[in-house]
């Protein structure tokens, strides 16, 4: 009879350290690809810059897009994305979004360089006149920069 219980102890011992490291396994995973959102303000306001890739939302600044050859060519485009309160100048290579255009809503994907240049890998611009991203809505709300006519997702 003792002998039971000790397999038993061992079993569930077993099982419980197997289950403790698959999922240690995944949380290490999901860690490293986790991409947080930040507002140009909330950038500005943190005491270190994030080493690892992050999303970067809020409206494209009006007269702040450089095509250096065209906005067509494919080549290092520039831009700044604010939220009224804090300006990232944001560096991208390919084509941006159709719909992307000064004023409106961006997020962009990517790594910092110094506190206020952002490299991106991914540029997302609103699909209509109607639709903002919630994150860049909610973090405009939250700054009183919302505008009453504007629909948020």
């Amino acid at each position: 009879m003792k002998q039971k219980k000790r397999e038993r102890l061992y079993m569930f011992g077993g099982a419980f350290i197997a289950a403790a490291g698959a999922v240690a396994l995944t949380l290490t995973a999901l860690s490293q690809s986790i991409t947080y959102f930040y507002t140009p303000s909330e950038l500005a306001d943190l005491e270190e810059a994030p080493t690892r890739p992050i999303r970067l939302g809020g409206l494209v600044l009006d007269g702040s897009v450089k095509h250096p050859t065209g906005p067509t060519s494919g080549e290092q485009i520039t831009f700044v994305v604010t939220d009224g309160g804090a300006e990232v100048r944001v560096s991208y290579k390919g084509l941006l979004p159709d719909l992307f255009r000064e004023g409106q809503g961006v997020v962009v994907q990517g790594k910092l360089i110094g506190a206020n240049d952002l490299v991106a890998d991914n540029v997302l611009a609103k699909h209509d006149e109607n639709y903002m991203p919630k994150e860049v809505a909610d973090a405009l709300k939250e700054q009183g920069r919302w505008k009453d006519g504007d629909a948020g997702s």
